[in-house]
C-alpha cells in the first residue's frame, strides 16, 4: 500500500504531521464562519427594516367619521392629503379587520372588543423621502388631533446596532486570522527544527531557497485546506438552523413571511440562506490554504537566510 503519492523529499509527513494543524485551522474556521454569518445576518435584518418597516408612517385619525374643519369627514380630508403628498409612494387605510388583528394581543388581555379605535393609515413613503414633516400642520388644521408615527428612529437605532454588529464580527475574524498565522508559524517552525540537520545539509549542497520554502508551504496550505473544509461543512448545519430561524424575520414580502415553507425542498432552503452567507463558506477553505501556504513562505525563507 503506497501511503505517500508524492515524492517528500524532506519526509513532512514526520515533520508536519496532519492530524494537530488541520485540527486547529478546522476549529478556526469554525469561528470565522459564525463571525461572518453574524455580521451578515444583522447587515441583511437592518436592510430589511430600512426598506420595509423604516420607510412605513403611520397616521392615527381619532374620531375619523367626524366631520373636518374644511368639508366632509376627518379621515377623508386626512387620506386626501396624504395620497397627493409628494414622496409618498402608497397610502393604504387598515380596515377594521386588520387592525383588530393588529391589536388582537391588546384587545384580548382587556377582554374588551368594543374600543372605540382610531383610523389608522400606512403610508409608504419613498426611500430617501420623508414628507410628514411639511404635511403635519395641513393635516392638524382639518383633523385636530392627528398623530403621525415614523419607524425611521428604530430603523436608524437598528442600523447602528447592524453596524456594531459588523464591526464586531470582523474584529473576531481579524483575530481568529491572527490567530491561524500564528497556528501556522508555529507549525511550520516546529517542523524547521524537526528536519534542521537534513534541511541544513541540502541547502548547503545548493538547494535553492524557494524548493525548500515551497515544500514546506505546499504541506502547511494542503493541511489548512483541508482544516478549512472541516470547519465549513461543522458549521454548515448550525448555519441552516439559524437561517431557519430568522427566515420569518429576513422574509423579502410579507405573503412569504406568512405562507408556509417546504423545508424539504432545496429551493425552500435557497430563498431563505443569503447568498453571501454561501459564498462566505466556499471561500473559508481557499483562505485557509491561501493564508497557511503564505505564512509558511515567509517563515521558512526567513529562517534560511539565518543558516551560515
Amino acid at each position: 500500500m503506497v501511503r505517500r503519492r508524492y515524492h517528500d523529499g524532506l519526509a513532512l509527513h514526520q515533520a508536519l504531521p496532519g492530524q494537530f494543524l488541520p485540527f486547529l485551522v478546522a476549529a478556526m474556521s469554525f469561528l470565522a464562519a459564525l463571525a461572518l454569518a453574524g455580521g451578515i445576518a444583522a447587515h441583511g435584518l437592518s436592510q430589511r427594516w430600512t426598506h420595509g418597516a423604516g420607510a412605513v408612517t403611520t397616521v392615527q385619525v381619532p374620531g375619523p367619521d367626524d366631520p373636518a374643519a374644511g368639508s366632509g369627514t376627518r379621515i377623508a380630508a386626512v387620506q386626501d392629503i396624504v395620497a397627493h403628498a409628494p414622496g409618498v409612494a402608497t397610502a393604504h387605510r387598515l380596515s377594521d379587520a386588520e387592525l383588530r388583528a393588529l391589536l388582537a394581543p391588546w384587545i384580548e388581555q382587556t377582554g374588551d372588543a368594543s374600543l372605540p379605535l382610531p383610523a389608522v393609515i400606512e403610508v409608504h413613503t419613498v426611500p430617501g423621502q420623508d414628507p410628514m414633516p411639511p404635511l403635519l400642520p395641513r393635516l392638524e388644521a382639518v383633523a385636530p388631533g392627528v398623530l403621525v408615527e415614523h419607524d425611521s428612529v428604530w430603523s436608524d437605532r437598528l442600523a447602528a446596532l447592524a453596524a456594531s454588529l459588523q464591526a464586531c464580527a470582523l474584529l473576531a475574524v481579524l483575530i481568529v486570522m491572527t490567530v491561524a498565522v500564528c497556528v501556522a508559524m508555529a507549525a511550520t517552525r516546529a517542523g524547521l527544527q524537526t528536519r534542521r540537520q537534513a534541511i541544513a545539509l541540502i541547502h548547503s549542497l545548493g538547494a535553492m531557497d524557494s524548493y525548500i520554502a515551497g515544500r514546506f508551504a505546499s504541506r502547511v496550505g494542503l493541511l489548512a485546506l483541508v482544516g478549512g473544509l472541516g470547519g465549513s461543512i461543522a458549521a454548515l448545519p448550525m448555519l441552516l438552523a439559524m437561517s431557519h430561524l430568522a427566515a420569518p424575520f429576513s422574509a423579502m414580502t410579507d405573503a412569504q413571511a406568512v405562507a408556509p415553507m417546504d423545508w424539504h425542498s432545496p429551493r425552500a432552503w435557497a430563498d431563505i440562506v443569503p447568498h453571501a452567507l454561501l459564498w462566505m463558506l466556499l471561500a473559508l477553505p481557499p483562505a485557509a490554504g491561501i493564508t497557511g501556504w503564505i505564512t509558511t513562505q515567509l517563515t521558512v525563507r526567513a529562517w534560511l537566510r539565518r543558516l551560515p
